[in-house]
């Protein structure tokens, strides 16, 4: 407990940044989609940036941050569902049952999503998983060309690379997937903060909980 009265603190600086980092890159790469393939590209980079990073942090980071604190056995988590629709939930002072859930499953999807987008690109020539042959070129050694432009009318042709239309409809599923999962987040957390009369949103900004007179978790 600090100094601010019946809080504590939970979520590290790097936590908060990454997660309104995450939220912004990925709302940049959806709506840079179709007409800012170059923006598109380095969001896309950003995010598996940052997903690294949380992994990494989910193992060596503070207490709250770390996996070990919210991946929660499946008994767990029915019963925290379970009270949470009966308007009585346990207090966590970390992500709870549910969320953990979704943290994976969002760095899951989020990783597919920029993986398979870097499989598109380097169908096409470009980024680190371009095929160089027997010499690298500056296309494989730069993030972003601007022969993407090129590149995107070729992929319109109607015979295009069956590698790239596969792994085009392979990225687009994961894009789907993961804007699911960032919707019902939302609406999760929205929920939770209700049912819990904690704002989850205002502490993912300051890093600090309530802490419930009664608690004893």
């Amino acid at each position: 407990m600090d100094h601010h009265t019946n809080t504590i603190k939970v979520w590290d600086i790097a936590v908060r940044v990454f997660h309104w980092s995450l939220a912004l890159a990925f709302t940049i790469a959806w709506l840079s989609e179709d007409d800012l393939e170059d923006l598109h590209v380095i969001a896309g980079y950003v995010v598996l940036g940052l997903i690294c990073f949380r992994i990494i942090w989910g193992f060596i980071g503070p207490q709250y941050a770390r996996f070990s604190d919210f991946i929660y056995s499946p008994a767990e988590i029915k019963q925290y569902l379970k009270d949470l629709m009966q308007a009585n939930p346990k207090h966590y002072f970390g992500h709870n049952p549910a969320g953990g859930v979704m943290v994976i499953l969002l760095l899951i999807s989020l990783f597919g999503t920029t993986l398979t987008g870097l499989k598109v690109y380097g169908v096409e020539g470009h980024g680190p998983l371009a095929k160089t042959g027997n010499a690298p070129s500056l296309a494989v050694i730069s993030p972003v060309t601007n022969a993407y432009a090129d590149d995107d009318k070729d992929r319109k042709k109607e015979n295009e690379n069956p590698a790239e239309e596969f792994w085009e409809e392979t990225h687009e599923a994961f894009s789907n997937i993961s804007l699911f999962l960032v919707i019902f987040h939302i609406l999760g957390v929205l929920f939770s903060s209700m049912m819990e009369n904690e704002n989850l949103v205002k502490a993912m900004i300051t890093g600090r909980k309530k802490i419930p007179s009664d608690d004893t978790d």
